[in-house]
């Protein structure tokens, strides 16, 4: 009775060509394998047949925590080397490692993502001793591509030396220990079971030193088979196999499994160190050619010559990766780098690489995609939505116009938007509304093929099994991640009513709630309560008028700005357009709502009337709290509150904000455009200069026919005809160009009069 360990790296070649040797040898009566115990009795389905790259996508779902998880298998990972060889020799396969969704494996999108942080010190000295970059550079060296001399011990225990250094200087986290303590179990049951036949155990070199001291403590003793766990209750969750592509295994692109360039790697898979390396430089130049860019014969001969002196340089008895990209590098990039070359450091391309490096490494990468066997089980999502596109006419693809006024129409845009809410590629819309209140009735889309629509319609499918219950659980999570961020959650909320979701759930309502309760932007907060109150009263086409649950994030959102405005400070501060935006939307609700919604009218007359006498509140804030008052009809004196708004300074930011709220009471209270004329024509030229540039922007609130109003009334104080409409031509120069001018003709008169030179 024994147990053979292999500690491997995720997605290499040389560690599957070790797993697949070992089990062929040795014929055990089990191999176990670090994947989802949850799996186990769906190893046939993953054996199918498929074309690699795949994956497991695991998912979870309570209602506080939403993750998903991938567990991606290559031609070229020891994972999938395991379960194919070891039943071609008969052997009894079974996935050892704790589900997806357990709290061991919180944060942690791809189960196969090494653990190189936690071992980065005990690396960074080996790279130094070994003079590589980084642990891909060391890796290939110990492990991928043959040294120039052979001579030493083999790979196997190469490998264990390396996996028990990193171990042995590294603390493990709970996470790990909970399922190393899991997978022991599996490893003593198999003890148990096989008697005298050897039992093959695969995980992640970073466990394997456990697993080995763990087994060896407890032995095989009377260990019965462990029970996969079961989801919490209350809890929905599952796992299907999705395709995959090298792209998103790639570390360049972001993936944590620690190995970059799979296209490379599964050609060293394939056909070994030496012709991988000529395959790779062929692979670059020709995409070079392919993009137009230089890449000459003699390019391709210096490259070649290149790697090769590197290889003999650093040790290698042919090209390794880093080897040939430095030789590429040398001969095909021939300006200065802005950035350092990606294979010298980890993780994705930074902004600035050089567009040559760039194709070196997508070139490297490969453009593999894979695909399921046709007999693969499928999300319930995926037959609801290709049945919906064929039944709206979509699955055909091309351009798709939708009249939102009909409701063929509007079924179908819903159909759309839920697509595009989850993610789903190939659905794309050019046109249509915004906002609840735009006067667009109709929507351009475009529909394709894409090869990604099917793994992400399998994703997707964590959400729901219906592409309206799954884009409604989408939204409620983005409104969950928004927290106080109230442009994110008015873009959750109008998405919710472009896909027919008006019923939004308790725990949307909640985290809108509490993301208004926690925003102190007061003009972020006036825009989502402008679209909500928009949405509330007249978003018939859509269906939220009228909406129980939307007046519940508007009457949230209204005290939440009332409560707001009263803090705000800064006596000289200029007039803010979102900030007097948000008086209007509470305004606007209040008048439109109110009662609907059981609004305080009284709560926020005090509120504006508070803000409107405070000398420390903006100027533009004083004078939208006092026209907030004067439009819902309260006893005002508005000439004695021109007169106190300000000198020049501040009376324009004032005018933006009464002008904003009260435009139509200006207009018709008796004497105050008389008095803002006297105001404006007794400044001098000095203050006028100062004030005109704000009370260009408050006379702006009014549209153009009430400004012509305007103008005609100063031409009339002055006894002369006509409608003001010439006073509104824009002028052939600035008048703010023509007052500083008129300003720097003073000072100069001024200056010349002082030192006695002007006749």
């Amino acid at each position: 009775m024994s147990a053979t360990f292999i500690g491997v790296r995720h997605h290499s070649p040389a560690c599957a060509r070790l797993v697949g040797d070992t089990i062929t040898g040795l014929r055990p009566a089990y191999v176990l394998v670090e994947g989802p115990a949850d799996m186990n009795g769906r190893i046939d389905e993953l054996l199918l047949g498929h074309e690699l790259p795949v994956a497991v996508f695991s998912s979870y779902r309570d209602e506080e925590r939403h993750h998903g998880s991938w567990a991606p298998f290559c031609e070229y990972s020891p994972e999938w080397v395991a379960l194919r060889t070891g039943r071609e020799v008969g052997a009894e396969v079974r996935f050892i490692d704790l589900p997806a969704w357990h709290r061991a494996l919180a944060g942690r999108e791809n189960r196969y993502a090494d653990a190189e942080e936690r071992y980065a010190e005990a690396v960074d000295r080996l790279c130094t001793v070994f003079a590589v970059d980084n642990v891909d550079a060391l890796w290939d060296h110990l492990f991928e591509v043959e040294p120039a001399d052979p001579a030493g011990e083999g790979i196997e225990a190469r490998l264990g030396a390396y996996f028990d250094l990193l171990r042995g200087e590294s603390a493990a986290s709970e996470g790990d220990v909970a399922r190393e303590e899991y997978m022991a179990r599996w490893v003593r049951a198999a003890l148990r079971e096989a008697g005298e036949r050897p039992v093959v155990v695969i995980t992640g070199g970073f466990h394997r030193p456990a697993l080995v001291r763990l087994t060896a403590a407890e032995g095989a003793g009377d260990e019965p088979w462990p029970v996969a766990p079961g989801l919490p209750p209350g809890a929905t969750g599952g796992s299907y196999l999705v395709p995959y592509s090298f792209r998103r295994l790639d570390a360049f692109d972001g993936y944590q499994s620690g190995m970059p360039s799979p296209g490379y790697y599964q050609r060293l898979w394939e056909a070994g160190a030496a012709d991988a390396a000529d395959d790779l430089v062929a692979a670059v130049v020709g995409r070079l050619r392919e993009r137009k860019q230089r890449a000459s014969t003699a390019d391709l001969i210096a490259a070649r010559a290149s790697a090769a002196g590197l290889a003999a340089v650093r040790g290698h008895r042919h090209p390794a990766r880093t080897d040939v990209l430095d030789g590429l590098a040398a001969a095909l990039v021939h300006d200065a780098l802005d950035e350092p070359l990606p294979w010298a450091t980890r993780g994705r391309l930074r902004a600035g690489t050089h567009p040559v490096v760039v194709e070196m490494v997508a070139a490297l990468s490969g453009d593999r995609v894979g695909r399921l066997h046709p007999d693969t089980p499928l999300p319930p999502l995926v037959h609801e939505v290709a049945a919906a596109l064929e039944r709206e006419g979509l699955a055909g693809g091309g351009a798709v116009a939708v009249a939102l006024t009909d409701p063929d129409g509007l079924r179908r845009s819903r159909l759309l938007h839920r697509l595009r809410v989850l993610g789903i590629p190939g659905f794309t819309r050019h046109r249509g509304p915004a906002t609840g209140i735009d006067p667009v009735l109709d929507e351009d889309w475009t529909v394709e093929e894409h090869e990604h629509r099917l793994p992400t319609l399998i994703e997707a499918g964590s959400y729901g099994a219906t592409p309206e219950q799954a884009a409604a659980a989408a939204i409620a999570e983005r409104a969950g991640r928004a927290a106080g961020n109230v442009g994110a959650l008015a873009g959750a909320l109008f998405d919710a009513a472009l896909c027919g979701t008006t019923r939004l759930s308790d725990r949307v309502l909640r985290d809108v709630t509490l993301g208004v309760a926690a925003t102190h932007d007061l003009g972020a907060l006036g825009r989502l309560l402008g679209v909500l109150l928009a949405l509330w009263r007249h978003d018939r086409l859509l269906g939220t008028a009228g909406s129980a649950s939307l007046g519940r994030v508007i009457a949230a959102a209204y005290d939440r700005l009332l409560w707001l405005a009263e803090g705000v400070r800064g006596g000289t501060a200029d007039a803010d357009p979102a900030r007097i935006a948000a008086i209007v939307a509470v305004r606007d609700t209040l008048v439109h709502a109110g009662p609907a919604l059981g609004l305080d009218r009284a709560a926020a007359l005090g509120v504006m009337g508070r803000v409107g006498a405070d000398p420390g509140a903006p100027p533009d804030l004083r004078g939208a709290a006092f026209g907030f008052g004067w439009a819902l009809g309260e006893r005002a004196d508005p000439l004695r509150a021109v007169r106190g708004a300000g000198g020049p300074v501040a009376l324009g930011d004032w005018l933006a904000g009464l002008f904003a709220l009260a435009r139509e009471e200006v207009l018709h209270a008796a004497g105050v455009l008389d008095l803002l004329d006297e105001l404006v024509t007794g400044m001098g030229d000095e203050d006028f200069l100062i004030a005109l540039p704000a009370l260009r922007q408050a006379f702006a609130y009014f549209p153009p026919r009430e400004r012509e109003t305007i103008a005609g009334h100063v031409l009339a104080r002055r006894g002369r005809p006509g409608s003001g409409r010439a006073l509104l031509r824009r002028p052939a120069v600035d008048p703010q160009l023509q007052a500083r001018a008129a300003a720097l003709e003073s000072r100069v008169d001024a200056a010349l009069a002082r030192e006695g030179l002007l006749r």
